[in-house]
């Protein structure tokens, strides 16, 4: 069986002395939507971050398209074509909207134009307010910035961590709606997510985490199904 486009495989590590992820696997499929569920300390964004070279790991291994990236930097693993938006300080608040996603394509040496007409495109509003300093946007237009600033990079796994933290539902819909449309140009989407229910819906593969263990992993609609995991983790 072929393996998955990008895994970090039975990683255990965490801060100093303490390991915060215990043999915890993730793995998303070129073009798939994985979504990291779980309560709060869980380890789902200490996961992300191992997954993208911020955590050293003391065990297990990360691995794109085959090839093993553990040892590379998070700078590294950007070239080899991952994106990473944190879920706060993820944009320039003095600069517009148009220098923040110049300044995503910071490491490439050929011509971005169409990379931001793409980007307009996925969030019509940031080419409406392309001149505005991104500091005076909504929470939801600040974070389309943080997500479009990513794909200048023209990234193969974007990974987004907390992307709907503090927007309002009509927002998040909005947001996921354009996350689904960024993995059906190819691109691998791993995100972790506060919003357990809504993000399973649009997941193609969903980890549950507890204690920075693997407790459940399946499709997101077969965890939407799962009694115990509604009931633990979908609030019934």
């Amino acid at each position: 069986m072929a393996e998955p486009y990008l895994i970090g495989d039975a990683m255990t590590g965490g801060y100093g002395g303490a390991d915060i992820l215990h043999g915890c696997t993730i793995a998303v499929e070129k073009g798939q939507i994985a979504v990291i569920v779980g309560p709060n300390g869980a380890g789902k964004s200490t996961a992300m971050k191992a997954v993208f070279g911020m955590l050293k790991l003391r065990q297990g291994q990360v691995r794109l398209d085959g090839e093993d990236i553990t040892a590379l930097s998070p700078q590294a693993r950007v070239a080899k074509g991952m994106g990473f938006v944190p879920q706060t300080h993820n944009i320039f608040t003095s600069m517009t909207v148009e220098e923040n996603l110049e300044m995503g394509a910071f490491i490439r040496r050929d011509d971005m134009a169409d990379t931001m007409a793409q980007v307009y495109d996925l969030f019509p509003i940031l080419k409406q307010k392309r001149l505005q300093p991104a500091g005076e946007l909504s929470g939801g237009q600040r974070q389309q910035v943080a997500v479009g600033r990513a794909l200048m990079t023209k990234p193969k796994v974007l990974m987004l961590d907390e992307p709907t933290a503090g927007v309002s539902p009509i927002v998040m819909d909005e947001l996921f709606d354009r996350i689904i449309e960024v993995a059906r140009t190819g691109i691998s989407i791993l995100m972790v997510e506060q919003n357990a229910r809504q993000a399973l819906e649009i997941a193609d593969k969903g980890y549950v985490l507890v204690q920075g263990a693997n407790r459940f992993t399946d499709t997101g609609k077969a965890l939407m199904a799962d009694p115990e995991v509604r009931r633990s983790f979908l609030g019934g």
